[in-house]
């Protein structure tokens, strides 16, 4: 982590902060990444990260603090994109869901990798799908229970926007990102672990 990523991460949080489209929507959407930046600050020296985690740990940020200042339905850029191709609803919650998957493989990936944790790549792969999709399913939970505590002003962090299958879409939307990251990353990933020495 260098002064750039906390500069870029300072600068998007405060404009997240200003006026968002709903306070407590803001709140919830980026308290994840807030809790990313107080882990990765306290283990920065006893558990250093690949450069690449780190980026995709900031991109994801930005995501979601994007997400909570315009809330997920109303991001502007899928605004157009809904009204130029004449999709159904605001998809940047798919963004978000896709990056869920996404950036928690490279994440996982780096510590069993580092800790030796599974032998064999195939067993890797698949164990990190599997805890990607659970970590999906758990913020599906997550997403339930506030609905339930807080009832109607809830509506905006739950996003559907009237689409039956959101929580089941927003699982698949996470394992192909879990897919992807580990198809597309994969050896660059351990490029970059063997330049620090920490995979033979």
């Amino acid at each position: 982590m260098t002064r750039l990523w906390l500069l870029v991460f300072t600068l998007v949080f405060v404009w997240s902060a200003i006026n968002p489209a709903d306070f407590l929507t803001w709140l919830l959407e980026v308290s994840p990444a807030v809790l990313a930046l107080l882990v990765l600050v306290a283990t920065r020296k006893v558990f250093p990260l690949t450069g690449l985690v780190y980026s995709l740990l900031l991109l994801h940020c930005i995501i979601l603090m994007v997400g909570g200042h315009y809330t997920y339905a109303e991001v502007p850029a899928f605004d157009w994109i809904r009204d130029t191709f004449g999709h159904a609803r605001n998809n940047y919650d798919k963004v978000a869901h896709f990056a869920q998957g996404f950036v928690p493989a490279m994440v996982a990936r780096e510590v069993l990798l580092r800790f030796q944790v599974v032998n064999g790549r195939a067993w890797l792969n698949f164990l990190i799908a599997c805890f990607c999709l659970a970590v999906s399913a758990f913020y599906e939970l997550v997403e339930w229970l506030v609905a339930v505590i807080v009832g109607g002003p809830a509506e905006a962090f739950l996003g559907t926007q009237g689409y039956v299958w959101d929580t089941q879409s927003d699982m698949a939307f996470a394992l192909l990102g879990a897919i992807s990251a580990l198809l597309l990353l994969g050896r660059v990933h351990d490029r970059q672990l063997q330049q620090h020495g920490w995979l033979p």
